[in-house]
Formats: structure tokens, sequence, C-alpha cells
């Protein structure tokens, strides 16, 4: 898919005093900059859609865990003894 763009002037300067700093055409730096503006993005529906799901299966069943309870289990990682996810609760 062939796609034309549209920069004002500066941006397109500045684009271009990257592109020669990095010894990388601009359009690559314009195609690295949109890959990962997509890739945040997706990243962040994701994160918003799981943080949804969540908060509705709580409001369903109402199961959790508290706060102290994730602090405490996330505390335990990377050491020796590392805990397994606890059980979510009433």
């Amino acid at each position: 898919m062939a796609t034309s763009l549209k920069i004002d002037d500066g941006l397109k300067s500045r684009v271009q005093q990257l592109a020669s700093q990095r010894r990388r055409s601009p359009h690559w730096i314009m195609l690295e900059a949109i890959q990962q503006y997509v890739e945040r993005e997706e990243a962040r529906e994701s994160f918003k859609q799981e943080a949804l799901s969540s908060w509705a299966a709580y409001q369903e069943t109402g199961r959790h865990l508290s706060g102290a309870e994730a602090r405490a289990w996330l505390n335990t990682w990377g050491t020796e003894d590392e805990k397994a996810v606890p059980e979510c609760h009433d």
C-alpha cells in the first residue's frame, strides 16, 4: 500500500536531520516512528480492554485480591521464596 504523507517544513527538516545522524533514510525514520506509535497504542488499548474485562468480572463475581495481597505476592518475585499467584476471594 503506497501512502503519501504531508508534513510541515519544520518537521520535515527535523526528520531529515535525524535520518542523516542515524545514517538512515527519512522514509525509514518515519516508518519506524509509525510502527512504534501503533505498537504502543495497541498495547495501551489491550491493557484498557483487559482492565475493563477485569472490572466486569469483579462486578459479576466479587472475586478479587486486595492491594496488600497483590503487593505481598509481587514482593516475592525474583527471590528464593517466590510465591505462586494467590487465589482470588470474595
